[in-house]
């Protein structure tokens, strides 16, 4: 019998399962821990950024005391991974207090010279604790179930990129507005909604929850940008990556469950953009909020 073909979910459980390994003279900077995971490499050969920020998050979370949860965490991408080689995730402890700990992340590759740092990111945790509260709450939006899948709205498209978008990504993401995987949008807006959640359920700690929230809030914030200045996923002479990326959690959620993520553009200025999201639960609760600052350039063709 031929074992079963992996699924997009599995793989997503797969990419999030870092090793812990012993540090070497390189790691003298990781002081709570170190460890390595491998990559998927998209279309194009390149590591996709929420996979590293998802792992950075496990990475992260797998050395703080227990009971704390992230609350927020700030990510600057230095430079492209290779999917062909492990990350390995080196983890400083800064601060562990009362309630609250710090901590702060390298992702590196081997290279042909030595090696790279491809992320950094520093994330504080917190124990669950009581306190005031007020929120925005979620727009007017349809339910997803009414919404066509990325398959049905690519259904028909032969084309490597449309391919994977449709049958390889673990995050089911539905559109409230038309997507703009091949056509740009008419109206030129500046915002969407877009709902997401893994395709699969997942039964896993919190932790993992959490990393795939990070993962999936990487898929989609471009698209408010291009958006406004009429352009779509395959615009030709398009250069497209993520600068830095920032998520507050306000509450907890399982990202097996339908999340509605509202994004907007307030500017693009020196082949930079910016967007702000936030992500609302199926009964309307605020989340998480995700800021997102990207390079957007569109090569002039010949």
């Amino acid at each position: 019998m031929s074992p079963q073909t992996p699924t997009p979910s599995d793989a997503l459980r797969h990419l999030l399962d870092l090793r812990r390994v012993e540090p070497t003279d390189q790691d003298t900077a990781a002081g709570a821990g170190v460890f390595e995971a491998d990559s998927e490499a998209h279309p194009g050969n390149f590591v996709f950024g929420g996979q590293v920020m998802g792992q950075a998050v496990m990475a992260v979370g797998s050395t703080v005391p227990e009971g704390r949860r992230i609350h927020s965490m700030y990510s600057y991408f230095l430079a492209p991974g290779d999917p062909s080689q492990p990350i390995r995730f080196r983890v400083d402890a800064l601060r562990d207090g009362g309630s609250f700990s710090v901590r702060r992340v390298l992702a590196v590759q081997a290279t042909h010279s030595g090696e790279q740092t491809i992320l950094a990111m520093t994330a504080s945790f917190q124990e669950e604790q009581d306190g005031l509260e007020h929120q925005l709450r979620a727009p007017a939006a349809p339910d997803p179930e009414g919404l066509p899948t990325t398959a049905e709205a690519l259904a028909g498209i032969d084309h490597p990129t449309a391919r994977y978008w449709a049958t390889q990504r673990p995050i089911d993401i539905r559109h409230v507005t038309d997507p703009i995987y091949l056509r740009p949008d008419g109206n030129a807006a500046d915002t969407q909604m877009v709902w997401m959640r893994t395709l699969e359920p997942m039964e896993a700690p919190g932790l993992l929850h959490d990393a795939i929230l990070a993962f999936a809030s990487d898929y989609t914030p471009f698209e408010p940008m291009l958006r406004r200045q009429g352009l779509s996923w395959i615009t030709p002479g398009l250069r497209l990556a993520t600068i830095n990326h920032a998520i507050w959690w306000h509450r907890h959620v399982r990202a097996d469950e339908w999340l509605l993520y509202v994004q907007s553009s307030p500017s693009a200025s020196g082949g930079r953009g910016l967007t702000h999201g936030q992500v609302y639960d199926r009964s309307g609760d605020l989340v998480a909020t995700v800021t997102q600052e990207g390079m957007l350039r569109v090569k002039p063709q010949a």
